[in-house]
């Protein structure tokens, strides 16, 4: 296998035409001969760079609009063949197929075809390469001779090797490509699986609902780095971010930064759960501004009001103590009134998620602080059809795939088990919170209610989260909430085995208790709740957060 081998001839067959001439005239430089097709070849002839058709190679023309060009064995066998066996070599005589040295050769643009809002599967199908990445896999198998230039990013580094080497490539460069080749196609094929498995299963009912729709035979992670970050949740531990290709709508990944320093590995977290949270709130309060302040990826204070100011006001009061230093996300763009409450004497957030910030919000946030993460995660958009998100979670030998917790709460179909009958307002305000405590670590307890300060707006008054017992939850969200525990609503995650649980609460004087039941001893809580005049309603669901 020879280490330097010198380019004669290369094939440039693009659809991302950045830095394709500089690149081309670098190959010419070296007295390279250049051969292209299509618009490639129109590029670099517009340009002044010597073309030769693809045509003039193989000697069959384009047919079918361009969707039969490169699949010839002229192309193939230069590609394919073994300089030094002797049977390779006399087929390339026997057949007339000179070598290809090099191969550039970036694949029609399939994924942000599929990426558009309402993207048409026709228009998606005509972007599936297919000579493309039969080139660069033929390339790629064949590094031994061949240079595989799969990316505009490897550019620079294949021209400076070529004018290090008198126009040759080094064997090391041509491994280093071919890795990169195989991962590039191997991406784009998931990807095309990716949408195709959605976007049919969307169309077919019957596959929607089987599980092999939702867990693929193979689990095939495609996930795209963003950055490296300073540390993970410790400074001993290094860490990076990476990006779904395929995710849509709000994500604080590669979302801009508007404002500050670098994010963590906890700030994305945090503010991970932050947005998950608001989303939630969001998707059942249209038109309301809600709000979450997150401290270790649970909810120190979460509102829902009717402006992006009195959302944070009342996030913020949910644990004045916790929220500082903690993360807060808006479903609603900050405005200058939000700012300036954000920024109130006492108030410190690493980072700050919104869909948008004003001009005038954005110089108060950045006046105040020099260092706080200002985060524009854009409007919230309706899922993809067939979209069906999933968690993963990786642990020692493997990992674990569910479906995301999307169950939304149905006030209306819960169970009114024990005391008064709950009014209509009452079973709304039971739904924000039991969208809450959805976003608490289990064991999981959120007391809250209609907002003293804001009237017309709900708010978490204290909660208790990442207990081993129910019992220890409750008494931590009593004394989160404190006086205000007095009159409010309760919800558990789950359900309660004993009511010494209920007991806690109902002796802070909350009046109404929200939980999933299907305890053996569920009667013991309901027969406590009547005894003490609460109202006790059975939601069917649990929301475990591990």
């Amino acid at each position: 296998m020879p280490d330097l081998v010198p380019v004669r001839r290369a094939l440039l067959s693009v659809s991302d035409k950045t830095d394709l001439v500089p690149f081309a005239r670098a190959l010419e430089s070296h007295g390279v001969s250049i051969v292209s097709t299509g618009g490639t070849a129109k590029a670099l002839s517009d340009a002044g760079v010597r073309v030769t058709p693809i045509e003039q190679l193989t000697g069959f023309p384009e047919i079918m609009g361009g969707r039969v060009k490169t699949l010839h064995p002229v192309v193939h066998g230069g590609l394919l063949a073994l300089r030094d066996d002797p049977d390779h070599a006399e087929a390339m005589r026997a057949h007339r197929i000179p070598p290809i040295d090099l191969v550039c050769v970036n694949l029609y643009p399939f994924e942000q075809t599929a990426a558009r809002d309402g993207a048409d599967l026709r228009d998606a199908v005509e972007q599936i390469d297919i000579g493309g990445p039969s080139m660069i896999r033929s390339a790629a198998k064949n590094h031994a001779y061949v240079a595989v230039v799969p990316s505009p990013r490897f550019y620079d580094k294949v021209a400076s090797a070529m004018r290090a080497n008198a126009g040759a490539t080094p064997l090391a460069l041509r491994r280093q490509l071919a890795a990169a080749a195989f991962a590039r196609t191997a991406e784009y094929d998931a990807a095309i699986a990716d949408f195709l498995s959605r976007r049919f299963a969307a169309a077919d009912a019957a596959s929607a609902a089987d599980a092999d729709a939702v867990f693929p035979e193979q689990l095939r992670i495609r996930y795209r780095k963003v950055e490296d970050l300073r540390y993970g949740e410790n400074p001993h531990q290094r860490a990076a971010v990476y990006r779904d290709p395929s995710a849509a709508g709000q994500t604080v990944v590669g979302a801009p930064l508007l404002h500050g320093k670098q994010l963590s590995y906890n700030n994305l977290l945090d503010a991970a759960a932050a947005l998950d949270l608001v989303h939630d709130l969001a998707s059942t309060n249209p038109g309301r501004a809600c709000a979450a302040v997150i401290k270790h990826t649970n909810a120190c204070g979460s509102s829902v009001a009717d402006s992006p100011e009195a959302a944070a006001d009342l996030a913020l009061l949910g644990d004045p103590l916790a929220a500082y230093g903690g993360i807060l996300a808006c479903s609603a763009p900050i405005d200058a009134d939000a700012a300036r409450r954000l920024t109130r004497e006492g108030v410190f957030l690493e980072v700050i998620v919104a869909p948008s910030f004003t001009a005038e919000a954005l110089d108060t946030l950045r006046n105040r602080w020099t260092a706080v993460r200002l985060l524009a995660v854009g409007e919230r958009t309706p899922p993809a059809p067939g979209a069906r998100p999933v968690d993963l979670r990786t642990i020692a030998g493997g990992a674990l795939v569910q479906e995301r917790d999307a169950l939304a709460p149905a006030p209306d179909e819960w169970t009114h088990a024990a005391g008064p009958a709950p009014t209509p307002a009452l079973r709304a305000h039971a739904s924000t919170l039991w969208t809450i405590v959805k976003h608490l670590k289990s064991n999981a307890v959120a007391i809250g209610g209609a907002s003293p300060e804001r009237p017309g707006s709900v708010r978490l008054f204290g909660a208790g989260a990442g207990q081993m017992d129910r019992v220890a939850s409750c008494r931590i969200a009593v004394e989160k909430a404190g006086p205000l525990a007095k009159g409010a609503i309760a919800c558990s995650d789950a359900f309660f085995p004993f009511a010494d649980g209920p007991e806690v609460l109902l002796n802070a004087g909350v009046t109404t208790l929200v939980h999933a039941g299907g305890s053996k001893r569920d009667q013991d809580t309901i027969d406590l709740c009547n005894r003490r005049g609460a109202t006790c309603l059975l939601t069917g669901a649990r929301h475990f957060r591990h």
